[in-house]
């Protein structure tokens, strides 16, 4: 599988929501659901907030990827993704990669064949 590298380094080709999204797969999506209501104590999730289209796509973004900031810097730089930033590193990048550090393997990926 090819990877689809997000603004913030994660790879949405991996992503549950964004495979399920465009395999339209809707018990994967409820199942999706109820994993991330619990996981990230938010009950009032609705199957939308399941739905991703892929970070740099215009369409759907899921969760926490529809108001990140890292994709709202990046988005309108347009940039493939950080790696690209002349920025690279920035505060923004730092506190997300504390949380997911696949993501800053990624970018770090990319950097080095630049």
């Amino acid at each position: 599988m090819e990877k689809m590298i997000a603004y913030c380094g994660l790879d949405c080709a991996v992503c549950p929501a964004y495979v399920a999204t465009q395999a339209s797969d809707l018990p994967a999506q409820e199942r999706l659901l109820a994993q991330w209501r619990v996981e990230f104590k938010a009950p009032e999730m609705q199957l939308a907030d399941v739905l991703c289209d892929g970070c740099a796509a215009a369409g759907r973004h899921c969760g926490y990827c529809a108001g990140c900031e890292v994709r709202a810097c990046a988005a309108p730089r347009g940039v493939a993704n950080c790696a690209y930033c002349p920025d690279y590193g920035c505060a923004k990048l730092a506190s997300f990669w504390a949380m997911a550090p696949a993501a800053r393997e990624n970018l770090e990926a990319i950097r080095g064949g630049l």
